[in-house]
């Protein structure tokens, strides 16, 4: 009986220790291209090819403009593409340990699939995606998001000089980029 509870303290502890260490593992960003290459296939939705063509692929870009610059101005910021204040909305893992950052990262891939869905360091190998639909692995233990209207509303929110009022379903229909039902 003492064999028995010592296994179940054990086993207890071990489980709380994977899912403390979960918690606290740091996940790297591989960037938009090291996504592309799963999520460009007609199979798979191109959900890289959609993300392409929304503004959020250019809002690095953007930061460049000169509305941007003026804006920027008015707030007694010299270079929108520099500003912490503007980069934390407009690029991909800004502000994180460049040590997380990988080798297809790129700054002016701007808000890139790890925005919304986190960084892809573990979640990207092709097994853990499949056990992850299988529902065999939590997907936030490998870093996964699964982003809803909070995850939005981080950036789309009235901190921004450009704001208007966020509709998510509405704006949700401009970047959906689902992967599509099996027949």
């Amino acid at each position: 009986m003492k064999l028995l509870k010592l296994s179940f303290v054990l086993a207890l502890s071990l489980l709380f220790a994977t899912e403390v260490m979960a918690q606290d593992k740091q996940f790297g960003y591989v960037g938009a291209k090291g996504c592309k290459t799963c999520h460009n296939t007609k199979k798979q939705g191109r959900q890289y090819k959609i993300w392409l063509k929304t503004k959020h692929a250019q809002a690095y870009k953007t930061l460049a403009s000169e509305e941007a610059k003026a804006i920027a101005k008015k707030k007694g910021i010299e270079d929108p593409q520099k500003a912490d204040e503007c980069l934390q909305c407009h690029v991909t893992g800004h502000g994180v340990d460049a040590k997380l950052l990988g080798k297809k990262y790129s700054i002016e891939e701007g808000v890139s699939c790890e925005s919304c869905h986190g960084p892809g360091s573990v979640y990207k190998k092709k097994k853990t995606m499949i056990a992850i639909s299988k529902g065999e692995i939590d997907p936030a233990s490998v870093g996964l998001v699964i982003p809803d209207e909070k995850t939005c509303k981080k950036c789309h929110n009235e901190k921004s000089p450009t704001y208007k009022e966020f509709d998510f379903d509405k704006y949700y229909e401009k970047i959906k980029h689902e992967k599509p039902k099996k027949s």
